[in-house]
């Protein structure tokens, strides 16, 4: 992984002393509230319905087990004994004292971690595949690309302040894409030329949120030394056109589709012809991002045959079947931890727990963990002889719950309990359905289905994507549920339609029960959710729910 220099690591601990300074200004009543909010949310924090809420980077969601130590400690001392993964691979924090704040950052800098531009109008966390560089099929590892935007886009002068946040994505997979890709301001996918030369295929003017838009391709193929040239490029005419008289019209995702992709294009390249000229990367740079990222000391293990503790044991076989993924190293394997507990928000994880992965991390890793877009946490780097060992300590810890990619691996915003933007609560959403849905053999007959729910329309927990998707609403001071079918994240990118009228929450669980005993009617061999209903359409669903 990317360790600091010593530039990097002076940077951070200026950049604390800085916002304690600010902090301390702001308390003591010599900043107003309208000049220390920029300030404040460059620096990952916001205010909340009860508490502060502060949110650390985690670039590209790549964490090692020191860093994940400090932020348990953070949790017990600060805190409430819990952070909470975000769907951009960040960690918050719900219940800091504002006057704890510097404090908590100048611990964070003594393990190179920060909370700088994670919130405001500035470029954001770049994030990627959770599984970048450990999964076969790559064309390329994602990471050094993803690094290379990172330390371009931090501290950028000319977009610190743009007209709205923007948020940026890596895909190197042609078959998946875990990152949702086509829903970013702009989507870079990792291709090669036909003579076989590393660049990017470039897409623009996705997100959700209020307006759900899929991001169109502006340029086929860059060459990997121009990367920085032309995200430049795209950014100047954002920043130059972007609307700034309307928040809610202020994302490039509304620029784009005024302009057309067309037109969007021609002024990124007529900006482009004067960037490129000074912001090539030099080849020394480039291989020195790859150096950051070289594999690891792989052992020559042999592939384990577990036919006998598959039989023995037949959790442990639906553990490994769901929870781990294929590695491109012979005789390891991907291990996905759920975070999805009856009883606990989708995401949150204890100081304990904290402290017991980073402990698992240097145990049977080598001493590195990620954050993933859908609120879990991933080993990458296991040896399949410690897979059974591995399984047996999470499944005595409640972390072994094998649902990855099921029903009830709910990706969820934190809502109404803690977002002082909410328009409901989603997180009880999320709690009566993951217990209406608890018995694991109904939510294998059910397949692979995506359930995402937001509290409001900045679609923070990622609704409109979701096969099936919640979105809290308020009426007249209720709090009701709107439902959408259909969102894909893949490449194969939709955003779900909307099935009707709002429900009431305490029928939300009935109407989700409905739908997929609609689904089960309808389905044919072998189809997903996804399948059935973009060949059936949302008609027998609709007639369903309000029969």
């Amino acid at each position: 992984m990317y360790l600091y220099t010593d530039f990097d690591q002076q940077l951070i601990n200026e950049r604390v002393a800085q916002f304690r300074d600010q902090t301390e200004r702001y308390l003591a009543g010599k900043l107003t509230e309208d000049e220390y909010r920029p300030l404040r949310l460059q620096n990952g924090l916001y205010v909340q319905r009860y508490a502060p809420m502060l949110r650390i980077a985690v670039p590209y969601g790549l964490m090692n087990s020191k860093q994940l130590r400090k932020v348990a400690d953070l949790a017990k001392e600060y805190d409430r004994g819990y952070a909470h993964i975000s769907t951009r691979q960040n960690i918050q924090f719900n219940w800091p004292a504002l006057e704890n704040v510097p404090d908590m950052l100048a611990e964070l800098a003594t393990v190179q971690m920060h909370a700088i531009q994670t919130s405001g109008n500035c470029i954001r966390n770049t994030t990627t595949d959770q599984y970048a560089g450990v999964v076969a099929g790559e064309i390329a590892d994602p990471r050094p690309t993803c690094e290379l935007i990172r330390q371009w886009s931090t501290f950028h002068p000319e977009f610190a302040f743009l007209p709205r946040k923007f948020k940026i994505a890596v895909s190197a997979l042609e078959e998946i894409d875990r990152a949702a890709t086509a829903f970013h301001d702009i989507g870079v996918y990792i291709v090669r030329n036909e003579a076989g030369e590393m660049g990017y295929k470039i897409k623009v003017g996705g997100g959700l949120g209020r307006t759900p838009v899929i991001g169109s391709f502006i340029r086929e193929f860059l060459p990997r030394e121009d990367l920085i040239a032309y995200l430049e490029a795209v950014l100047r005419v954002y920043n130059l056109h972007g609307r700034r008289d309307n928040k809610y019209k202020a994302r490039i995702k509304i620029l784009v589709k005024a302009l057309t992709p067309a037109v969007f294009a021609e002024k990124v390249e007529a900006e482009f012809a004067h960037t490129v000229k000074t912001l090539k990367i030099d080849a020394d740079t480039l291989a020195k991002m790859d150096e950051n990222f070289t594999p690891f000391d792989y052992q020559d293990y042999a592939d384990e045959d577990f036919t006998e503790l598959f039989a023995q044991y037949p959790k442990f076989k639906q553990w490994f079947n769901i929870n781990t993924n294929a590695h491109k190293v012979k005789g390891y394997r991907i291990v996905t931890i759920s975070l999805k507990r009856a009883g606990i928000a989708p995401g949150d994880v204890s100081t304990e727990e904290m402290n017991l992965i980073a402990e698992l991390a240097d145990k049977y890793t080598f001493g590195e963990l990620r954050t993933t877009h859908e609120q879990n946490i991933a080993l990458v780097d296991v040896p399949q002889k410690n897979l059974f060992e591995l399984w047996q300590i999470l499944d005595q810890h409640n972390l072994a719950r094998a649902h990855i990619g099921f029903l009830t691996d709910i990706i969820c915003c934190p809502g109404g309990d803690f977002c002082s933007l909410a328009n409901a609560k989603s997180i009880p959403i999320s709690e009566a359905i993951s217990r209406r849905f608890d018995d694991l053999d109904t939510i294998y007959n059910l397949g692979k289905l995506d359930l995402n729910i937001s509290g409001c329309m900045n679609a923070c927990g990622h609704h409109h994507v979701g096969n099936i998707g919640i979105l809290g609403v308020d009426k007249k001071g209720a709090e009701f549920y709107q439902i959408t079918l259909g969102g894909n994240a893949d490449h194969d990118a939709s955003i779900g339609d909307i099935l009707g009228p709002s429900f009431a929450a305490e029928v939300v669980p009935d109407i989700v029960e409905e739908i997929l005993n609609t689904y089960l009617d309808l389905r044919q061999e072998g189809e997903e959710f996804i399948d059935t209903y973009r060949r059936v359409g949302i008609q027998p669903f609709k007639e369903r729910a309000y029969a």
